[in-house]
């Protein structure tokens, strides 16, 4: 039988915060009308909209004028990466970017044309300032942007984006921090930054897009009458209220919430390098307090992920993006480690409905179950 599963697989998404989920009923009945009308409901709207963007703007450390909100965090990084690029086009042709950033990265690149310089990074997935440094020097035609993520999705890994940032201090950085938004503080050096709301516990489809005032940034897309010139469409006003909720009540508890996750996390990492044939990824230290990522000689890595949903524990496998399609991870291919038989753990916020005890507990029953399984998926070829 199916066992109640447990989300684990928080690096690719939360499960709506509680007080998000408050904030987005409540302004269901307020947040519906076009926030640009001057009657009463839109007025409302307006309203809503500029409390969402000011709370977040709080919670990030930034102007509430430098606050867009999305689509989807995929959007997000197009317009915000694009537009960077746009605004520099007589200063450079190229854009420097690590070699594990995320697909959206590469796909909004490869659509605009834009030639790219690969930038390797260790085994730990941590890129070097001086290899940055290097490849803007090398560009062809020069470098516009430099696109480093915050931290990875796949394996945790942090990147110093503010000894980047410090190393070219003549290039713009364009910075991802869809993996870390909320649960860590947003690095220093960058100009433009992209996050999605789903990640923190906010609701699904909204994205968040940071422009820093004095930024050279160009919108890259169709322009729209809307309230916010950098993005366009009808703003989705309850979202964006649900979205700073949520945030609001994540950043508020992240340093216990990290503190308690980051020790249940030393303890996988501890257990399960003990291990036979079991490789533990991303970097021992610098790295998300929620994530974590092992490979598995000689299994599958779609059967763990299946036989570990049997026994109630979601999680995830490969490529955080494109694991559907079977394809190994660019990331860990990237770093030069096992990519087969590959887990991903993202444990989830507590809430009260879900707390810290309970995700103690299931960390005990899966460091019970984990050697089991591949023994078992072992055994089945032989093994």
């Amino acid at each position: 039988m199916q066992a109640r599963t447990h989300h684990w697989d928080a690096a690719s998404g939360e499960a709506l915060h509680p007080a998000g989920r408050e904030a987005l009923l409540a302004a269901l009945d307020k947040g519906y009308a076009d926030p640009r009308r001057l009657h009463g409901s839109g007025r409302a709207a307006r309203l809503l909209l500029d409390n969402a963007r000011e709370v977040t703007a709080s919670c990030l450390g930034v102007r509430a004028d430098e606050v867009s909100f999305t689509a989807s965090g995929t959007e997000a990084v197009h317009r915000g990466l694009l537009g960077l690029v746009t605004g520099r086009v007589r200063d450079g042709a190229s854009v420097v970017r690590t070699a594990v950033e995320h697909s959206s990265v590469r796909h909004a690149l490869d659509w605009r044309g834009t030639p790219q310089v690969e930038v390797p990074v260790d085994r730990d997935g941590r890129v070097d300032p001086d290899d940055v440094r290097s490849a803007v020097g090398s560009a062809d035609g020069g470098a516009a942007v430099v696109a480093v993520q915050s931290a990875n999705h796949e394996v945790g890994t942090l990147q110093p984006v503010a000894e980047i940032a410090a190393a070219v201090p003549d290039v713009p950085i364009f910075v991802s921090v869809a993996a870390s938004a909320g649960r860590l503080p947003l690095p220093s050096g960058w100009s433009v930054a992209a996050a999605s709301a789903h990640k923190w516990g906010g609701p699904a489809g909204l994205g968040l897009l940071l422009v820093r005032k004095g930024a050279r940034w160009r919108n890259a897309f169709p322009a729209d009458d809307r309230i916010d010139e950098r993005v366009s469409g009808f703003e989705n006003v309850p979202a964006a209220l649900a979205a700073a909720a949520a945030l609001q009540a994540v950043v508020a508890e992240r340093d216990e919430v990290g503190r308690a996750q980051a020790a249940l996390l030393d303890r996988i990492r501890a257990a399960v390098a003990t291990l036979p044939d079991v490789e533990v990824v991303g970097h021992p230290h610098a790295r998300l307090p929620h994530v974590l990522t092992f490979s598995c000689l000689y299994v599958d890595g779609e059967a763990l992920v299946t036989e570990l949903d049997r026994h109630g524990f979601g999680v995830a496998s490969g490529s955080a993006c494109t694991a559907s399609t079977l394809a190994p991870s660019h990331v860990l291919e990237a770093m030069g480690v096992l990519t087969h038989g590959n887990v991903r753990l993202g444990l989830p916020w507590p809430t009260a409905d879900h707390p810290m005890a309970a995700v103690e507990a299931e960390v005990d029953r899966f460091l019970a179950l984990l050697p089991e399984v591949l023994v078992e998926l072992r055994g089945r070829i032989g093994l």
